[in-house]
């Protein structure tokens, strides 16, 4: 390659309070959910994130990358409306998160899924709260099911399904209730590499589809790559934010040509030395 690999020098500023900038033009500039000066820890003398101001805007696919305990699945869980940061404030279209919503899917490396409830019963669960008619639940259902590939298998039980298909009834019943974003704490660490690229894919062109941003946590750099529009580094000695990372590959995302591209290899290579850097 013509272009020499360098490494951005890390962040100078306070930890956490880096702005971040508007990555790719293809993403309308909306902010729709906020963390201003977020601090979160167990006690006071254990703090996982310390003054973190971050936006992410509507419709993109932002991925957290990091070190174990760097506070990457503690960032969905403020998100999520799990926890409560002890200073700072989260939003969520401008307006304080207080507590867990449908707009807001989550979706955990377990599935979480109740073993008594068919494939269909599970998706249809996502509507527990909302009082829609009956025939436009099952309407719903039937379009997410088919849009996750799962058309055929709506009486099976999670035991009859593979780990991709459990976690493809997951995400289905997240999406269900079309959140304006979801939130996934590495959904695909459980499945081997061939589902969990298949899972990839399939999960791109869901997004295509869906006008919702995803918020996606993960230790691979190849997953962050091949899925996001933006990565953030985070680093647990700084509570923060270390490096972001805009991402712009070819489309269609999903295609299988881009997890080998030279520019797929450029950002590898670039994260895992920023990666390597903060230890």
């Amino acid at each position: 390659m013509s272009q020499s690999i360098h490494i951005p020098s890390p962040v100078t500023h306070q930890p956490g309070s880096h702005q971040t900038k508007p990555h790719s033009s293809t993403v309308a500039q909306e902010e729709i959910i906020g963390l201003d000066r977020v601090t979160f820890g167990y006690s006071r003398k254990h703090l996982v994130l310390q003054d973190l101001t971050l936006s992410i805007q509507r419709g993109e696919f932002l991925t957290l990358l990091g070190p174990s305990g760097c506070g990457k699945s503690t960032i969905m869980n403020l998100i999520a409306g799990f926890y409560k940061p002890l200073a700072g404030l989260v939003t969520h279209g401008g307006e304080p998160v207080k507590g867990p919503s449908e707009r807001r899917g989550v979706v955990f490396q377990g599935n979480a899924l109740f073993d008594w409830m068919t494939v269909e019963q599970n998706v249809a669960f996502g509507f527990r709260f909302q009082p829609l008619p009956k025939i436009e639940k099952q309407q719903k259902v039937k379009s997410i099911i088919e849009l996750v590939g799962l058309r055929g298998s709506e009486r099976k039980y999670p035991y009859q399904l593979s780990g991709g298909m459990r976690q493809r009834v997951a995400v289905a019943r997240s999406m269900v209730v079309q959140p304006e974003i979801l939130l996934l704490d590495e959904p695909f660490a459980a499945v081997d590499v061939q589902t969990r690229e298949g899972l990839q894919e399939e999960l791109l062109k869901l997004h295509e589809q869906v006008s919702g941003a995803i918020l996606f946590v993960t230790h691979s750099i190849e997953e962050a790559v091949f899925l996001s529009d933006r990565i953030i580094i985070l680093d647990r000695n700084l509570g923060g934010i270390y490096d972001e990372t805009i991402v712009q590959l070819p489309a269609p995302r999903y295609t299988a040509m881009n997890r080998v591209s030279d520019a797929f290899n450029q950002y590898r290579t670039d994260l895992y030395l920023k990666m390597k850097a903060i230890g």
